[in-house]
């Protein structure tokens, strides 16, 4: 289910306006534009929360239409992205311009999707935070936005919160200041351990608390540092599961070794497919 942020794509190259605009539909409510006029006009009909758009386009460029769209009052409260060269980025673009993040061009289409979600979930965030109800808790299913996408975006809006995570019974609580994970519960398990535990939750629901506050610090790592171990940790363990997995069927009969390999082809296949992916310029 797509978050209900405006998100307008502008790019002159209908390919990649394209690929892009399918892969993000799922994510947020995409407008898309082929060059920057047209954008204008359907930001004053609709005024986006947040703008993708290339640099280098004809006639108005990426940063001449994000500083356009800023400069007056009634199209101004957007986040935006720009996707660039890598020479354009270091040479023409630089962090006092109005772009919030940078994507360098030529780009594989899911790291650019994954960047891109990353922003609309803070956004997504956001817009809870100010619609919470009474008692200021927002709540949320993680099937929508998963652990990694939560912790990612209150990180990215340097969010000071208490969030509460529940799935099938099971209970996490992780307390952030300024963006940062300070301390974590999850069972017996306090601190890092706790919040590896949860990391891949992609069901259940979630509360965010902007009032919750603790004293306690018991994490070590920084909240980038926890989901970069904790994913490390996970692949880890599936690999050796999988190993353990090839023993086992390499000790059964003949007949059963085959089928065995046949699904495990059929698995690479797919893992195969599923990695492959496109990469994507001007």
């Amino acid at each position: 289910m797509a978050n209900d942020v405006k998100l307008l794509l502008v790019d002159d190259n209908p390919m990649v306006l394209g690929m892009l605009e399918q892969a993000l539909a799922p994510f947020a409510r995409v407008v898309a534009a082929g060059d920057a006029a047209d954008a204008l006009l359907k930001a004053v009909d609709d005024p986006p929360e947040l703008v993708v758009c290339d640099y280098r386009m004809p006639g108005m460029d990426g940063k001449q239409l994000v500083e356009k769209l800023k400069s007056r009052p009634a199209t101004a409260n957007f986040s935006a992205i720009l996707l660039a060269s890598r020479s354009d980025i270091d040479e023409r673009l630089s962090p006092q311009d109005a772009a919030d993040d940078y994507i360098a061009k030529p780009f594989f289409l899911k790291e650019a999707t994954r960047r891109i979600k990353r922003t609309v979930d803070r956004i997504a965030i956001e817009k809870m935070a100010k619609t919470a109800p009474s008692d200021g808790v927002v709540r949320g299913n993680l099937s929508q936005m998963n652990v990694i996408d939560l912790m990612q975006s209150l990180e990215m809006g340097r969010k000071s919160c208490q969030l509460k995570l529940n799935n099938a019974g099971d209970k996490c609580e992780v307390f952030f200041v300024e963006g940062q994970v300070k301390h974590a519960t999850y069972g017996s398990l306090v601190g890092d351990e706790a919040v590896f535990k949860v990391l891949r939750w992609t069901g259940g629901n979630f509360e965010l608390n902007f009032e919750g506050k603790t004293d306690q610090e018991t994490t070590k790592l920084n909240t980038q540092g926890l989901l970069m171990e904790g994913l490390r940790l996970l692949d880890e363990s599936q690999r050796d599961a999988g190993a353990e997995a090839v023993t086992t069927a390499e000790e059964e009969s003949a007949s059963a070794s085959a089928a065995s390999a046949a699904s495990a082809g059929s698995g690479s296949r797919r893992r195969s497919e599923e990695e492959e992916d496109v990469l994507l310029d001007n």
